[in-house]
């Protein structure tokens, strides 16, 4: 009975070792988290900024989705698996509504580390000046 408990201590610290072993390294590393649009003129149209990252890892990155937090924001981004030391970006193009401030996020799905990243764009739209 002994040496079954411990043939399956040894398999289980086996198959452990394997499994750390064959994790893969996707860090990813971002330029900034938070854009700053300052003031926006509500009739100045669509505003776009970008989100630049590395991927530090040793593997791909591949970056899944990015899911903005209302209609308001249309993202885009690299599409294609970002090499280790390569990198890539993701825009953010904000189409201003009424007069107000705005605090959106991206966030952002990948297979890399971490798997979930979270991005802000903010600002202040004011109305056109009077002529």
């Amino acid at each position: 009975m002994k040496k079954i408990i411990l043939s399956a201590l040894v398999c289980l610290a086996f198959g452990f070792a394997a499994s750390a072993q064959t994790q893969k390294d996707t860090t990813i590393v971002f330029d900034k988290l938070v854009h700053d649009f300052g003031n926006i003129v509500q009739s100045s149209g669509p505003q776009t900024c970008k989100f630049e990252f590395t991927n530090t890892g040793t593997e791909p990155v591949i970056i899944q989705q990015v899911q903005p937090s209302c209609g308001c924001t249309a993202p885009s981004w690299t599409k294609e698996p970002i090499a280790p030391g390569e990198k890539g970006e993701i825009l953010a193009t904000y189409n201003p509504g009424g007069a107000m401030p705005f605090d959106k996020i991206l966030t952002v799905r990948s297979n890399g580390n971490p798997s979930s990243i979270i991005l802000h764009i903010k600002g202040v739209v004011v109305a056109a000046p009077q002529e």
